[in-house]
């Protein structure tokens, strides 16, 4: 498995969590969702798990995504509905039309991208003064016992593990830099927001088989007694509370 190919993961994506609706609704609101011609594409859309939270907001557009295999799951999620249509496309080369979009979202998936080729390809299918946002929604685990314990699982195992960026303050790296280094977008925002997903013990662990930067590091062998071991530490209960803070920056096609 390489960085960045979800092939073989796309079948457990349905076990991860939405993105707060709260952070949606505030940008939303604030620049302008509730216009009737209001009109959205979610790039590396990946199974749908934002593309969910913008339709259930009643937003319609777009989602477009290069992965086959995370693609055709988030066509499965759609099947019967309208409001948004799935495509094959990059970031930086996402096949839509320009001047058609009020608003563009990649969710947990800025970091695969080429800044700048994609930042020049947002803004071309951005209506004049249309909206970016790059959201992430890592896990929230400071303070919390087991989450912390099962942080330290990994790092002991993979004692030089390089995580690809989940929008945790430690992995991000300079977005605001990245997201302000054309001449394309400014008037940057920030918008974060806590929210927690209880699942039973069988999604938990689907979603850390949905990882793909710990099983390249790890290794299959490694990344499978990561598993073990994690199964171990929530065996004694019923179900696992898990906070996340999703966190998105926000910026304006000048």
């Amino acid at each position: 498995m390489k960085h960045g190919d979800f092939t073989k993961l796309a079948k457990e994506y349905v076990n991860r969590p939405g993105y707060s609706r709260n952070v949606l609704k505030m940008i939303g609101r604030s620049i302008g969702m509730d216009r009737r011609d209001f009109y959205v594409a979610d790039v590396g859309a990946g199974t749908g798990k934002l593309t969910e939270e913008l339709a259930g907001l009643g937003m319609v557009g777009c989602a477009v995504e290069p992965n086959d295999a995370m693609r055709e799951e988030g066509i499965k999620t759609f099947e019967g509905k309208s409001n948004f249509i799935w495509s094959k496309g990059t970031a930086e080369h996402t096949n839509l039309p320009e001047n058609n979009f009020d608003w563009v979202l990649m969710g947990s998936s800025f970091h695969w991208a080429n800044t700048e080729e994609a930042l020049i390809e947002f803004h071309r299918i951005l209506k004049p003064g249309g909206y970016f946002t790059a959201i992430y929604n890592p896990r929230d685990i400071e303070g919390h016992e087991l989450h912390e314990r099962i942080e330290q699982v990994i790092y002991d195992s993979v004692p030089n593990m390089k995580r690809v960026s989940s929008g945790g303050k430690k992995n991000i790296g300079d977005i605001e830099g990245k997201l302000l280094s054309t001449k394309y977008f400014g008037n940057i925002i920030f918008t974060e927001s806590p929210h927690s997903v209880t699942m039973s013990k069988e999604r938990y662990m689907g979603v850390w088989r949905s990882v793909n930067d710990i099983r390249v590091q790890a290794g299959e062998d490694m990344f499978q007694k990561i598993l073990d071991k994690i199964a171990e530490i929530i065996e004694p209960y019923e179900e696992i509370v898990v906070p996340y803070r999703s966190r998105a920056w926000t910026v304006q096609a000048l």
